[in-house]
């Protein structure tokens, strides 16, 4: 019995030494190869959003502070906080925050269920990155519109976008700006527009006005009657379809009471 208990501590002290000397080597190399961080980068961090939606180009919230700290990346190129967080940051970093244009998420699309038209019915996977593998990229009529099977909704990290009637409907209130939903967008009809814009082309189809007129009551059939009414010659008919150049725009109305189509909202 005698040896047993002999044993045990012989064995408790040697797994005390052990755990004693890999403590002391632990925290040598732990001083030893330690990596600065910047007391800034922590300041900033703390004061994002923290929603790591990667909005900002970075990986994550912590990946723009560290930018930011850096000089790689401005004091307000968090998308999610808008300018109050840039102020903030901009203390921190004593620097003046310049004031950034809000902007917002818009689908450039308006065939709803009642407006375009389909040339199957499908019954597979409601998923819209997987309607490259079906005939004609998708059910409906039109190649260029929305499939309205929500890959943005389930992108989306702020719940500001929603399927309403076949189509994504953007919450410009509750949008922040992080282009989740335009990386996710298999069709490209979402982009990133200045929230006071004044008119938008709620259309993305590149086919000529026969053929869109076929597969949607509500596209853009390239007439062209907006561009030859506008009095700032800020749209112009590119590739069968209106694009309005927002800095020229003066938000006079004039296109959107000529478009035949009601397509410029």
């Amino acid at each position: 019995m005698s040896q047993i208990i002999i044993a045990t501590l012989v064995a408790a002290v040697v797994v005390g030494l052990v755990g004693i000397i890999l403590g002391f080597f632990l925290g040598i190399s732990g001083e030893k190869f330690k990596v600065e961080v910047d007391e800034r980068e922590e300041a900033i961090t703390g004061v994002l959003p923290g929603n790591n939606c990667g909005g900002c180009g970075y990986a994550g919230c912590s990946g723009l502070a560290a930018a930011i700290v850096k000089g790689e990346a401005p004091v307000n190129g968090c998308p999610v906080g808008g300018a109050p967080v840039a102020a903030k940051v901009g203390e921190i970093m004593g620097v003046a925050a310049e004031e950034g244009v809000r902007k917002v998420a818009f689908v450039k699309c308006a065939g709803t269920c009642d407006k375009a038209k389909n040339d199957y019915v499908y019954s597979g996977t409601r998923n819209c990155a997987t309607m490259m593998f079906v005939p004609n990229g998708g059910p409906k009529s039109c190649n260029y519109g929305c499939l309205g099977y929500g890959t943005c909704v389930a992108a989306c990290p702020f719940d500001a976008i929603h399927i309403e009637d076949g189509v994504a409907v953007v919450d410009r209130d509750q949008c922040k700006a992080c282009g989740k939903c335009v990386a996710a967008c298999p069709k490209k009809l979402i982009e990133l527009i200045p929230y006071d814009v004044k008119h938008v082309v709620r259309c993305s189809s590149g086919d000529k006005g026969k053929d869109v007129m076929s597969a949607c009551a509500a596209g853009c059939i390239g007439c062209k009657l907006c561009e030859k009414n506008c009095p700032s010659d800020a749209i112009h008919v590119n590739g069968n379809i209106a694009y309005i150049d927002q800095e020229k725009c003066t938000g006079c109305g004039i296109c959107a009471e000529k478009c035949p189509k009601h397509i410029i909202l």
